[in-house]
């Protein structure tokens, strides 16, 4: 459905990472689930309110409020797409993932009070009268809620865009939370002894509860700052290493200001030997080349290195052959040499992985060791660096 909609009402259709077009299919998604919502709404408060099921009035009203959700999630794409500001000059687009962490709080609201009122039936049970027309309708909405569960989940993916994801979980915590529902009401229908209405609310609103923080926790990663996807890191680095002059990269740090709204900054080793005017030139077209490719604002400091002096990269790799010895994810750069009467400075930065069991100045007095182990006129100056990505 939203395929064929999205031919009708979004120009540019297959340009995903465009903002604009981002909106409107979140409009179009948004839309329909308001519509399917309300429906399966309004048919389980009906049946549910003539069989007399808690379950099934209360699953009718998580319905309405992912209809709540679905609005929510339109208003947060709008919000986002407002364009940069005095006052906000990375833009509106972290906006989607408070839209998707209103919806998760949302969830997680509705599954505590269908807890509250399942414990209540428990506690002053009521008789249940479960008809033909009250299965029909809770089957029906299993499979309205499978369906959306795939549009938004696919779309999500596609635009990468959180808040549909968030409404994708709870699209599928709904089909199995009305699927249990569904199972009790047929059992109470062909066995009327046996009432299992309140329980299955109970277990429903557990599942409930934990979809919508699983969802949270994401979503508040995103707005924390997460390390990006490896693949993103990896096509970024293949990408500037593809030119000539950079002998190697590091310092990557890439910043989320929304979907489409990324900014991003590294450090390039270049030969120190080059004319810098050449160098600044290699520079500016990698900075355009990834804006152009990955939809991003890059900034690229240049470290020149001395990678044609034999004695200088003959130290540089005994200084990382050290730092292997120590810790096999240790890595070096801005590696230089600084020759006097008396001693010789070794000056480079270690980049040291969180998972690492010594603190900074235990690497440091290793490194320093090892070195002084190979020639005691070597002196070290070590940065510890803790990585980005």
């Amino acid at each position: 459905m939203i395929e064929l909609l999205s031919r009708w009402f979004v120009k540019d259709r297959k340009n995903y990472s465009d903002n604009i077009v981002r909106e409107k299919y979140a409009f179009l998604t948004g839309t329909v689930g308001i519509v399917l919502n309300l429906l399966i709404c309004v048919g389980k408060i009906l049946a549910g309110v003539l069989s007399g099921a808690i379950s099934v009035i209360a699953d009718g009203v998580n319905n309405l409020s992912d209809a709540g959700s679905s609005v929510i999630t339109i208003l947060g794409f709008k919000i986002a797409n407002k364009p940069i500001d005095k006052k906000h000059p990375f833009g509106h687009g972290r906006m989607e993932y408070i839209a998707a962490m209103v919806v998760s709080v949302i969830i997680v609201v509705v599954g505590g009070e269908l807890i509250i009122s399942s414990v209540e039936k428990i506690i002053t049970p009521e008789s249940v009268s479960i008809s033909l027309l009250t299965i029909i309708i809770l089957a029906v909405s299993v499979g309205v809620k499978l369906y959306m569960f795939a549009y938004n989940y696919v779309w999500g993916k596609k635009l990468n865009a959180a808040a549909m994801k968030a409404t994708a979980y709870d699209s599928i915590s709904d089909a199995v939370s009305t699927s249990v529902v569904l199972i009790c009401s047929v059992i109470t229908y062909f066995y009327p002894q046996v009432v299992l209405d309140s329980y299955a609310g109970c277990l429903v609103a557990i599942f409930i509860i934990f979809t919508g923080g699983k969802s949270f926790i994401e979503i508040l990663g995103d707005l924390l700052g997460k390390v990006p996807e490896k693949e993103f890191v990896d096509d970024i680095e293949k990408f500037v290493l593809q030119d000539t002059i950079v002998c190697g990269i590091h310092d990557l740090v890439v910043h989320d200001y929304g979907p489409g709204r990324i900014m991003l900054s590294l450090h390039a080793e270049v030969p120190a030997e080059m004319d810098i005017m050449e160098v600044h030139d290699h520079i500016d077209n990698i900075e355009q080349g990834l804006s152009k490719q990955f939809k991003c604002h890059a900034t690229i400091h240049m470290d020149p290195v001395f990678r044609s002096d034999d004695k200088v990269e003959g130290l540089r790799k005994m200084v990382v052959s050290i730092a292997k010895e120590i810790n096999e994810h240790f890595t070096v750069h801005d590696f230089r040499m600084n020759s006097g009467s008396t001693h010789t400075n070794l000056i480079f930065d270690v980049v040291a992985p969180y998972e690492c069991k010594l603190n900074e100045e235990q690497i440091k007095e290793e490194i320093e060791k090892k070195v002084k182990e190979i020639d005691g006129s070597y002196n070290t100056v070590i940065q510890i660096d803790r990585p980005y990505v």
